[in-house]
């Protein structure tokens, strides 16, 4: 499977897993993929060459499935909003060593267990993430289906997170005065 759109979202933190699955069922969400473990690679040049350009490739190991996706320059705005290709691999192992030799090498890693939820008759996607600094809801679609999905849920626009988990893992360390490293459990 090959995709190739633009993404929009926002995180939502909350208190732990069973807090975010009673908002999530209450706002009649079902879960539509169960838990799955992800394991993240962000890669880069060893002159951050797509981090100064604010742009993100990754290869993503979740259960029996491996991405590679690349994402664009984010849009300014209240959503995180930003191109997003994305295609599965056979080999995760692989395509990290073609990277190797590409000359990308692994800048961040992070770790979190994802259910993703869905709505009847809606048009977006919700995820419960469980990371090593914290629970957070994911919500993806449209920026109305965004705002009506993050209102019914409860919160409010001030809540809304547009932070990578790179940016959400360092300012986490700062605050507990940890040394950055990877995210990871």
């Amino acid at each position: 499977m090959s995709r190739g759109t633009h993404e929009t979202e926002i995180k939502l933190a909350v208190a732990n897993v069973q807090a975010g699955r009673r908002m999530l069922r209450a706002a009649g969400f079902r879960v539509f993929r169960r838990r799955v473990f992800e394991s993240n690679v962000v890669f880069d040049t060893t002159a951050m060459t797509l981090r100064k350009s604010r742009t993100l490739l990754r290869v993503r190991e979740a259960g029996s499935h491996s991405t590679l996706t690349f994402k664009g320059v984010p849009v300014a705005g209240k959503h995180k909003s930003r191109e997003e290709l994305e295609t599965e691999v056979v080999s995760a192992r692989t395509l990290t060593q073609i990277l190797d030799r590409l000359g990308f090498q692994p800048a961040f890693r992070y770790e979190k267990y994802r259910t993703e939820y869905r709505a009847a008759g809606g048009s977006g996607t919700a995820t419960l993430d469980e990371t090593p600094i914290g629970v957070y809801l994911e919500l993806e679609g449209s920026p109305r289906w965004i705002d009506r999905m993050a209102k019914k849920l409860g919160f409010a626009e001030s809540d809304y997170i547009t932070l990578s988990y790179s940016t959400l893992y360092v300012r986490w360390c700062d605050a507990h005065r940890k040394t950055p490293a990877f995210m990871t459990f």
